[in-house]
C-alpha cells in the first residue's frame, strides 16, 4: 500500500469515528445531560479502539458502540443510585436555622427577668438570701446551716412561703397575662 492508500484509509477510519461518535452522542444526549453524553461518547470509542480495533466498517461499528453506550448507561444509573444522587436535595433548597435565638422568644425572656428581678427587687431580705443560696445550687441542709436555722423544716417552711410570695408579686403565675 503507496502512501496516499495509507493517507485514505486513515481519512476514511477518521471520518467513521467522526459519524460513529456524532450517533453516540445523539443517542446518549437522548437520555442523559449533554457533558455526560460526551464523556460516554469518548469512553465508548476508546473502548472501539482498544478491544474493536479490527472492525472497520460503519455498520460493523453502529450496532456494537451503540450497545456499549446502552451498558454504560446502565452502569451510570447503578453507580448515582447506589450513591443516592436521584434523591439528593439541591443544597439552595435545604433551608438552614441561621443558629439565633428566636426574637420572640428574646422577648419574652427578657420581660420574665424583668418582672421577676422586680418582683425579688420587693421581697425581704430572707427570701433574696433564700433564692441566692438555692441559685448557687446549695441544698437545703447547707442553707439551714448557712442562714443557722435550727430545723430544716423551718427552711422548707420558709421556701413555700417565699416562692408563693414571688408567685403573687409576679401576678399570680410565672407566664405574663395577656
Amino acid at each position: 500500500m503507496g502512501p496516499s492508500a495509507e493517507k485514505a484509509a486513515v481519512s476514511s477510519r477518521e471520518e467513521i469515528l467522526l459519524k460513529l461518535r456524532e450517533r453516540i452522542v445523539g443517542f446518549a444526549a437522548s437520555r442523559l445531560q449533554r457533558d455526560a453524553a460526551e464523556d460516554l461518547a469518548q469512553e465508548v470509542l476508546i473502548l472501539i479502539h482498544e478491544k474493536y480495533g479490527h472492525l472497520e466498517r460503519l455498520e460493523d461499528l453502529l450496532p456494537l458502540s451503540l450497545q456499549i453506550v446502552r451498558f454504560k448507561m446502565m452502569a451510570l444509573r447503578r453507580k448515582a443510585q447506589r450513591h443516592g444522587e436521584y434523591t439528593q436535595v439541591p443544597m439552595d433548597e435545604i433551608q438552614l436555622a441561621d443558629g439565633a435565638a428566636d426574637p420572640l422568644l428574646l422577648a419574652e425572656r427578657r420581660e420574665m427577668r424583668d418582672r421577676l428581678v422586680a418582683a425579688v427587687s420587693h421581697m425581704g431580705e430572707r427570701c433574696r438570701k433564700l433564692f441566692g443560696l438555692k441559685l448557687e445550687g446549695k441544698s437545703y441542709g447547707e442553707i439551714q446551716t448557712i442562714l443557722g436555722v435550727g430545723s430544716i423544716n423551718t427552711i422548707y417552711t420558709w421556701d413555700f412561703r417565699c416562692r408563693k410570695q414571688l408567685t403573687e408579686l409576679m401576678g399570680g403565675s410565672w407566664e405574663v397575662s395577656r
